[in-house]
């Protein structure tokens, strides 16, 4: 108990601190650009490629098919609008002052989303901004609400047993989406009428789309750790036992995490501001689309699971695999993925609005029933017996630790002008958790290593790998071993540093993958020697490895 509520702690302080942090490399980003031009250049500030004469900003047209992937005019137009730093949060709420959420977690273009919203104050007002580069200030501001009147809504009800923290409030507002609100990832900025200021994240898709890249937003990932009403997937109650976690968690409740934004600036933001400045050609989605329309995912050249993308249910497991098996290219730009199977239940307020992980097959109803959709420990415990090496190449370990990534073969494709030489230690960059290469778990055996980190974790020695691998489709599959790689994209970051390397890096990657199936310009190929027995990490990994 106290070594998971310190994890919880940890966890909370690290939001605050990337909150802080973020708002301060956003304020020094706009700073530079406006007073000292080149004096502390952006990592891999690459301006995207030139808007032609003549566009038009369907989310199909591609501009080119150039060195750095799919180029979408519609994503080159959309950032050279004019952009703002007014995202931010200058105060922001800390006591339920305000507060809300959507009634979807994503709309197709063109529909309405229904925000719920609760405050002390006697007014306040919503501004809508599409999160991306904008010449370096992270959004453009859509969408302004008129002026709406307060109310504090109706105390949350929690189901016994379950532990199950539910809302049941009214609808505040509808926003209707329409041609004016691009695909990609929102920001609703509430501001009550007292100057305190929460979010509400919702992801725009379009369900028609074929782009090159499918960005995922780990939804189910972030309701799994929010602690709004004192419960979630790992603990609660006085005590914040894990005998007292919740069994199910609802999406009918704010976010605790990121002042309401989940854990999209934490550790989702900075990629999505990246493949923007490229222009590159992209759409959106969230684990809950995956798992609701699996078959999307085939309609593009490469899928993006972001910074902690831990919770999968049946469905959205089987949809990459699906994808990766017809030649979708995989890019695990985190550690920890496909680690926890959910299932899911509707609400009142739709379906999928319920994420159920009992986190123990004993208590599972379906235990014996549907041993397919049972809920045990991790997707590689009884009765699944599904490692997330079969999919990803390598496998999840241990928390938290912090190392270097180290780096063997610079000669490797994905270190490809970064400048790095053999023996490169990039700083810090492995954390807090970490996936390595198992050869004795379910996988492929083609898989090339890309970097070894040696480390200590839980007083064990072991090492986090960087990995890739193809299979006979010719996909590709990219796992980065660490949940500090998007985090480190510093957009203020001093020549040389390590997030000008991971941007590189990225951007390698993301290349190779936008022109189709990978294999065909750079096949993996075995460059590890299999041990003769399972490390002992790799033992404890499999029994839950605490504290993920």
């Amino acid at each position: 108990m106290l070594a998971d509520r310190a994890r919880r702690q940890r966890r909370r302080r690290r939001h605050r601190q990337v909150a802080a942090a973020l708002f301060v490399a956003l304020v020094a980003v706009v700073a530079w650009s406006v007073l000292r031009p080149g004096s502390t250049p952006r990592a891999k500030a690459v301006p995207p490629p030139p808007v032609p004469s003549t566009i038009t900003t369907t989310t199909t047209e591609v501009v080119s098919d150039s060195p750095r992937g799919q180029v979408a005019a519609w994503v080159v137009a959309e950032n050279a609008r004019p952009g703002t730093t007014g995202w931010a949060l200058t105060r922001p709420s800390t006591h339920h002052e305000i507060e809300g959420y959507a009634g979807s977690v994503s709309v197709n273009s063109g529909q309405p989303v229904v925000l719920y919203v609760s405050t002390t104050a006697p007014a306040y007002h919503v501004e809508a901004y599409r999160m991306g580069w904008y010449g370096g200030t992270g959004s453009r501001l859509v969408w302004t609400s008129a002026t709406q009147p307060g109310a504090v809504q109706s105390p949350f009800t929690l189901t016994p047993g379950l532990n199950t923290v539910e809302t049941s409030w009214g609808p505040s507002l509808t926003v209707q989406t329409d041609a004016t609100w691009p695909p990609g990832d929102y920001l609703f900025k509430l501001v009550a009428s007292t100057g305190l200021q929460s979010y509400v994240p919702l992801t725009i898709r379009d369900d028609s789309s074929h782009a090159a890249y499918m960005v995922n937003n780990s939804v189910t990932t972030w309701q799994a750790y929010n602690l709004y009403g004192g419960y979630d997937l790992y603990g609660g109650g006085a005590h914040n036992s894990a005998a007292e976690r919740a069994r199910v968690v609802s999406f009918d409740r704010p976010y605790a995490l990121g002042t309401g934004s989940g854990d999209f600036l934490g550790e989702e933001f900075h990629l999505v501001e990246l493949v923007e400045s490229q222009g590159l050609d992209v759409t959106y989605t969230t684990n809950l689309d995956v798992d609701q329309h699996p078959d999307l995912v085939r309609n593009h050249r490469a899928f993006l699971s972001l910074g902690h993308d831990e919770y999968y249910s049946l469905a959205m497991r089987a949809a990459l695999t699906s994808a990766r098996d017809q030649g979708v290219n995989l890019m695990f730009l985190g550690a920890n993925a496909i680690y926890r199977h959910v299932r899911f239940e509707a609400s009142p307020l739709g379906p999928d609005r319920h994420e159920i992980d009992y986190k123990s097959a004993a208590e599972d109803p379906l235990n014996g029933r549907n041993n397919a959709d049972v809920t045990p420990v991790a997707w590689r415990s009884p009765p699944n017996n599904l490692p997330e090496s079969e999919l990803i190449g390598d496998y999840y370990q241990c928390n938290p630790v912090s190392a270097d990534m180290v780096i063997s073969d610079p000669s490797l494709w994905v270190w490809a002008q970064t400048g790095v030489r053999a023996g490169t230690h990039l700083i810090k960059v492995v954390g807090s958790e970490y996936d390595k290469f198992d050869p004795n778990a379910p996988g492929p055996r083609n898989l090339t290593v890309l970097a070894r980190s040696p480390l200590v974790c839980r007083g064990q020695a072991d090492h986090a790998d960087m990995t890739y691998y193809t299979t006979a489709s010719g996909a590709g599959v990219f796992a980065t071993g660490t949940n500090q790689w998007i985090p480190l994209f510093n957009p203020v970051c001093a020549l040389p540093c390590s997030g000008t390397t991971l941007i590189q890096v990225t951007e390698n990657v993301l290349a190779a993958f936008g022109h189709g199936p990978a294999a065909a310009v750079h096949p993996s190929f075995a460059n590890v020697p299999e041990p003769a027995q399972t490390t002992t990490a790799t033992t404890a990994g499999a029994s839950g490895a605490p504290g993920d």
